[in-house]
């Protein structure tokens, strides 16, 4: 049986080379994410990441921190990524649709670079 990561009171403890806190703080953040994707609807998270983003660069005021940019840039790309594959599939779509020999020549290649 190999041996526990746990202590006698059944507490995670960290693995060998790995901070704890930072265990912690990625936790966090995907929880985070996780609660924002289920709750918040899908126009206001955009709205919570730059308002997270601004609250990051006043991040030397009492209350707020730096830790808010990254989490804000986390949260707007809930947002942002969607509209950003759709705009590549349909700028796929109108490239195959006005140049339907090349389009068939890269697909056969591999290479989407349309350079």
């Amino acid at each position: 049986m190999p041996p526990r990561d746990d202590d006698s009171q059944g507490t995670p403890q960290a693995a060998p080379g790995r901070p704890r806190a930072k265990r912690s703080i990625k936790r966090r953040m995907q929880h985070f994410l996780v609660y924002v994707r289920r709750k918040v609807p899908p126009g206001l998270r955009l709205v919570l990441g730059l308002l997270l983003i601004c609250g990051g660069v006043l991040g030397f005021l009492p209350v707020l921190g730096f830790w808010m940019i990254p989490l804000g840039f986390a949260v707007a790309m809930l947002d942002v990524m969607p509209l950003y594959r759709r705009g590549l599939e349909r700028g796929r779509a109108l490239r195959r649709r006005d140049n339907p020999d090349r389009a068939e020549t890269q697909a056969d290649s591999g290479d989407d670079d349309p350079t």
